[in-house]
């Protein structure tokens, strides 16, 4: 059998599904393992997919792909984009896209196993292989963990995995270290006194206490993180208030924090605190504010030497300079539960799914950010080829420069 990883790609792309909610797409995943004689778990992580390769003696590998969509209404304008709508965890009605390149990640590790099911003549050890729910929340790593998916199968020697993102297609990034940032997502609670609009002296207005939290924060990283550092203090969302003559009771802040390593974390967390609480007692609350956790990603960090590995085996299959130094990216990912759970090494790459006649010339113009639609924006497709190939082929020489040769 082989895998149409084409129409696979569109398949997945016109029916993406929200965090939690991939039935469909591990429908289709656990239908292309099947017919692969591969033997696999479904349910894991509520709406996770495992599978293993057993090929004798030797090391056992782990590869992970996500599979969650966006609630972001697709606008590329492709004969395959998605129309599809899905219910948000508020209820809400909204538009699903495969707006950071999940599709792509599902059809590059089917690929992959195919591959390497095709050719265990060539290879000795097992590959276990990951398909994670829920990225987007960051929950679904440990929802799989919890369900105890490091005891269903062999423990890893090395979890490896990749992500689309806007370089030219056919580049791959990766450096040793921190790859990516660690990330807190808070709900602040501002509780004030409400009352009627026309009397404010009565009240203790939240909303104002809300303007000035928002604008003391931007002070975090302005003026109090060293600036040879990396840190990001986003609020996202603000909700207070029904009507234009009602002080609401409470105000609502969400954030999103990034940085580099638990000292910064720990930094950071503890500025932002400070700072909610010393605004609310500067409007005289009197209540506390609420601070809530709703979810918490560790940096994703390279080990440094099996990074040097991998760029080797890279650059021994695909050429030199075809592999990059992206930098570090200020977004966040949950893979690196697996290796921390584990206690194993971690490579996670990135590699490019942008058109390079498109990309050189918007380099050339100095319009990267505004002509070269990034993940999450209603606009981020990639080129099909070699995308894909290139997607399949990454994953392959990576997990083959840890597995053993053949007896």
């Amino acid at each position: 059998m082989t895998i149409d990883l084409e129409s696979l790609y569109i398949d997945l792309h016109r029916h993406p599904e929200l965090s939690f909610q991939e039935t469909r797409t591990a429908g289709v995943i656990t239908r292309e393992l099947a017919a692969l004689g591969l033997e696999h778990t479904e349910g894991l992580g509520k709406t996770g997919v495992a599978t293993i390769i057993r090929n004798g003696e030797g090391p056992v590998v782990w590869l992970r792909a996500d599979m969650d969509g966006l609630p972001v209404a697709e606008q590329t304008g492709l004969a395959y984009a998605s129309t599809a709508r899905g219910t948000d965890p508020a209820g809400n009605d909204v538009p699903v896209m495969h707006a950071c390149g999940h599709d792509m990640h599902v059809t590059a590790l089917l690929g992959a196993l195919e591959r390497l099911a095709a050719t265990t003549d060539e290879w000795s050890g097992t590959v276990v292989a990951v398909f994670q729910p829920a990225e987007e929340y960051g929950a679904g790593a440990q929802a799989m963990l919890a369900d105890g998916v490091l005891d269903a199968y062999p423990r890893p020697d090395i979890v490896l995995g990749q992500h689309l993102t806007p370089l030219p297609a056919g580049v791959i990034g990766v450096r040793p270290g921190t790859q990516m940032a660690a990330s807190d997502g808070l709900t602040v609670k501002l509780l004030g006194r409400g009352g009627h609009g026309s009397r404010p002296h009565a009240t203790i207005d939240p909303i104002v206490m809300a303007a000035a939290t928002v604008m003391r924060l931007q002070t975090v990283v302005s003026r109090e993180v060293d600036p040879r550092e990396m840190a990001v203090v986003t609020v996202g969302s603000l909700h207070a208030g029904l009507k234009n003559n009602i002080i609401p009771a409470e105000a609502t802040l969400e954030l999103s924090l990034r940085y580099p390593d638990d000292d910064a974390r720990a930094d950071v967390l503890g500025r932002v605190e400070r700072i909610v609480r010393a605004e609310a007692q500067a409007s005289g609350a009197e209540e506390e504010p609420v601070i809530t956790v709703d979810h918490s990603l560790p940096p994703t960090i390279n080990d440094a030497a099996a990074t040097a590995r991998v760029t080797a085996a890279f650059d021994r299959a695909f050429g030199e300079g075809t592999v990059i130094d992206p930098g570090m990216f200020t977004g966040s990912e949950d893979v690196s539960w697996f290796a921390r759970e584990a206690g194993v090494p971690l490579v996670f790459w990135f590699w490019g799914g942008i058109d390079p006649q498109a990309y050189a010339a918007a380099a050339e113009r100095g319009t990267l950010n505004e002509d070269i639609p990034t993940n999450h924006s209603p606009f981020f497709a990639p080129v099909l080829h070699p995308t894909i190939e290139r997607g399949v082929d990454t994953l392959v020489v990576a997990a083959r420069e840890f597995l053993g040769d053949p007896a």
